[in-house]
């Protein structure tokens, strides 16, 4: 004869599993509210650091207190710490020396209210910037190229503005990159196919690019992935958030503009430049033997001027006085298919001598090249260094990357620099690479695809960049404009990018850009400054 069930053993149970199931649900929402509350595993990496602080002791030099004994370090403890308020919520985004109000004040012509224009003493603010609503940490390197949480820049503009063009998509919660752009709305890689099949981007040879005007820099993002590095810009709000989309996606970005300032880059710094009409300020910045490409108007102009909506004789004379200022600029047309046109820069100007007895090549002074903080853009023509053979590449031939990374840079290896020799080069970089192992074993986030972007705020000769590089990482190297050595050519030599700047004005970008910021001798730099 069977057994009756306990009826009362069988209630005990069902209680028993609603609880768990309960108390389930409670731990995952409490952990999902953590992660999403910004203190998580990137957030409470400054607990991390002080409770593992002995572990600098494997460096001796190498320690994280103040070196300063002034006045601040003899704050008595009756004297009151200042303390700083958050700013009200309608500067969330506040750009200081490109915001728009002030913009507004300004000339439009030659995009003169694009640039920068810093705030007077009366008109800093001295509060904290805050997050927007709902702020989450971004996704890690390389998801967060193609996607980037809605809260951390809620503006659905270009979803709309430039959906033929595939730049952006909203999918609820996140914006998504599909990778196109206004002349490559099929997408960024296909477009790079085209370009690769001139230059040569898959062998190192072509390791830093500038693109000018980049919207939300999907070629620069999909240039990553081959092992270029970009630095793109364009100005504040020509459309809505492109910058700050390409920051928060892990990409090289600031906000610049082309207009009467020359560009914050030393000279023959890049292997190839992406669009950028100035043509005599892409030519200073443009290395010996690199490459300039121009796709769109008024490449093509015969079978696209009806679609442009433009006279078909405008832009022919609009495409030659570009043919016309390569050929002083002594570049050479490599190609021209479809809407892309590639030209390259002559190694050396062996070639064109005869362009020094045209009445409309001015030459800049060769000391002024690099000579470019707030100073005007110049009509002249940056001449190139002296060669002792037409074979010879002017300014010194690079190495392919990565080798060019820890190769001697020509300019230290020609004496260029005052005070930095070979010994010295190589000297720093053995000291950062052992100071870089130190902080990776302090924060082991590093290279981890968390932090994307970094910055250097004193670069040197870019020694902590180079022991840093990753393919899941990017390092903006920042040459003070007072710094006593101008080693920002060097930088760009191994292989790196960075920009100039002067600490004592806001940076060209927006908040919440860097994951980790790096200031090596930096207040000591500006001490009284």
């Amino acid at each position: 004869m069977a057994l009756k069930p306990n009826s009362a053993d069988g209630r005990t149970r069902s209680w028993v599993q609603i609880f768990i199931v309960f108390g389930l649900c409670c731990f995952f929402y409490i952990l999902g509210a953590w992660q999403r509350s910004g203190f998580g595993k990137g957030d409470s990496i400054a607990l991390e650091i002080t409770k593992h602080g002995a572990d600098c002791a494997i460096i001796p030099s190498l320690n994280f207190e103040t070196h300063h004994a002034g006045e601040v370090g003899n704050v008595g403890e009756s004297e009151k710490i200042k303390s700083f308020q958050p700013c009200p919520p309608r500067y969330v985004d506040y750009t200081p020396c490109q915001d728009q109000k002030r913009a507004m004040t300004f000339p439009r012509d030659n995009m003169i209210y694009r640039e920068r224009h810093c705030p007077r003493e009366e008109e800093k603010l001295h509060c904290l910037v805050p997050a927007p609503k709902g702020y989450v940490t971004p996704f890690p390197w390389p998801k967060s190229r193609d996607y980037v949480p809605y809260a951390n820049a809620p503006y659905k503009a270009l979803t709309v503005e430039k959906a033929i063009q595939n730049w952006i998509q909203y999918e609820g919660n996140v914006f998504r990159f599909p990778g196109g752009g206004t002349q490559f709305p099929q997408g960024a890689d296909k477009y790079i196919d085209q370009l690769a099949a001139v230059i040569p981007i898959t062998n190192g040879t072509v390791r830093t690019a500038l693109d000018t005007g980049c919207g939300v820099a999907s070629w620069g993002a999909y240039l990553w992935s081959r092992n270029v590095l970009t630095m793109s810009f364009a100005p504040r709000d020509s459309h809505e958030a492109q910058v700050q989309f390409a920051l928060e996606r892990g990409v090289p970005a600031v906000i610049g503009v082309l207009g009467t300032i020359k560009m914050p880059y030393p000279s023959r710094a890049f292997d190839m430049a992406h669009y950028g009409m100035y043509l005599k300020e892409v030519d200073r910045v443009l290395r010996p033997g690199g490459y300039w490409v121009l796709s769109g108007p008024p490449i093509n102009w015969r079978n696209n001027y009806k679609a442009w909506q433009r006279p078909k004789e405008e832009l022919e004379e609009e495409q030659q006085k570009i043919e016309d200022v390569a050929k002083l600029l002594c570049w050479e047309k490599k190609h021209e298919k479809g809407e892309i046109a590639i030209w390259q820069k002559r190694v050396n100007d062996e070639s064109c001598r005869g362009r020094e007895d045209d009445s409309q090549a001015k030459f800049c002074k060769a000391e002024e090249a690099n000579d470019v903080w707030y100073k005007k853009m110049d009509v002249c023509v940056t001449p190139y260094p002296d060669v002792s053979s037409s074979s010879e590449v002017a300014g010194g031939e690079l190495k392919p990357f990565p080798e060019r990374l820890f190769a001697v840079p020509p300019r230290i290896a020609s004496g260029s620099v005052p005070g930095v020799s070979v010994e010295t080069y190589e000297e720093d970089n053995n000291i950062w690479k052992k100071h870089v192992n130190a902080y990776k074993k302090i924060n082991r986030l590093i290279d981890s695809g968390r932090y994307r972007n970094i910055l250097d705020m004193n670069a040197g000769l870019g020694g902590f960049a180079a022991a840093l590089n990753s393919p899941k990482l990017w390092v903006m190297n920042v040459m003070p404009t007072i710094a006593e050595k101008d080693t920002l050519g060097v930088i760009y030599e191994r292989g790196l990018i960075g920009i100039y700047h002067d600490w004592c004005e806001a940076f060209s970008t927006y908040p919440r850009t860097y994951d980790l910021i790096h200031a090596h001798g930096l207040f000591s730099l500006y001490k009284d400054k």
